[in-house]
């Protein structure tokens, strides 16, 4: 997931570390593959990849294994992710639970199943950005939290199956990041329109369209507090690969501690009226009015 973000700027520097990468993007002619062939050196290499396409996820693997066999592999950075609803689970369309879960969850798994004997081989590490969305149940992100708590979940349970083949297993558990279309209104506006245009007439009525528009607005708001320097996220990755003891978890960004506190130890009134308060707290539906 090297497009943007994250991604893109940790390929940057492992490979100014002297790292040889192999960075995977969605689209090699697009903006992100560009500046990585402008600005890393030729050691990178870009891989093109859909990770809910296993045509791509299998050549990717087979260019992988053919550079790495006789050295095994050193990390795996498991990046990618994908959510393109904000709204109630009621409003979100099933088709988008599946695609989040085909690109957060289980291309995740394929591939990291793929490279789990190179990664053996070299005693290595497994590095995964998740996201507390997978552990709190922030309002209006069914669809990708329940992907994002399958995939935290999926990563521990490596982390204790694969300690006998030293190979040590981190999450990274961002905050809020500008990062690719998530801080474009433009993209949200579109993606209320049509889930507005898809929605069954009476659960539309049931809701009303207005309930949507709010939504769609507290979370344009929300944007506002999102953080253009992702090194804090970069120096995490980094760490899980390299540092002796990694962490089992990083928590990179401001208010995550204050966050985790509250779900843990407080009742869950508190907890969710925090989580309300703090990203989206949605109005009454038109029925309950």
């Amino acid at each position: 997931g090297c497009d943007s973000g994250c991604g893109q700027a940790t390929a940057r520097h492992l490979d100014a570390m002297g790292f040889q990468v192999f960075a995977s993007v969605l689209d090699p002619q697009g903006p992100g593959a560009k500046e990585l062939r402008r600005s890393c050196s030729p050691r990178l290499t870009l891989l093109q990849m859909d990770l809910t396409k296993p045509e791509d996820i299998q050549r990717v693997l087979q260019h992988i294994q053919a550079h790495t066999n006789s050295t095994g592999l050193w990390g795996l950075v498991n990046n990618a992710g994908f959510n393109d609803t904000i709204a109630d689970a009621e409003l979100s369309p099933l088709g988008k639970f599946r695609t989040c879960m085909e690109v957060n969850f289980f291309g995740s798994l394929e591939l990291t199943k793929g490279l789990l004997p190179l990664l053996r081989s070299a005693g290595g590490r497994i590095v995964t950005v998740s996201s507390p969305a997978g552990d709190l149940p922030f309002p209006c992100l069914a669809a990708y939290g329940a992907s994002k708590a399958a995939l935290s979940l999926l990563m521990d349970t490596f982390r204790s199956e694969l300690q006998p083949w030293g190979i040590k297993v981190s999450l990274v558990l961002p905050g809020y990041y500008k990062t690719g279309t998530t801080c474009d209104p433009a993209f949200w506006n579109l993606q209320k329109q049509r889930l507005v245009a898809s929605l069954p007439r009476e659960l539309l009525q049931a809701y009303g369209e207005d309930y949507v528009e709010e939504i769609n607005r507290q979370f344009i708001q929300f944007m506002k507090v999102a953080v253009e320097d992702l090194s804090a996220v970069v120096n995490s990755i980094t760490d899980g690969l390299l540092a002796a003891n990694p962490a089992v978890r990083y928590y990179p960004g401001q208010g995550l501690g204050l966050m985790y506190f509250i779900h843990r130890y407080l009742p869950y009134f508190v907890r969710d009226l925090f989580l309300k308060g703090f990203f989206i707290n949605p109005k009454l539906p038109r029925a309950l009015r």
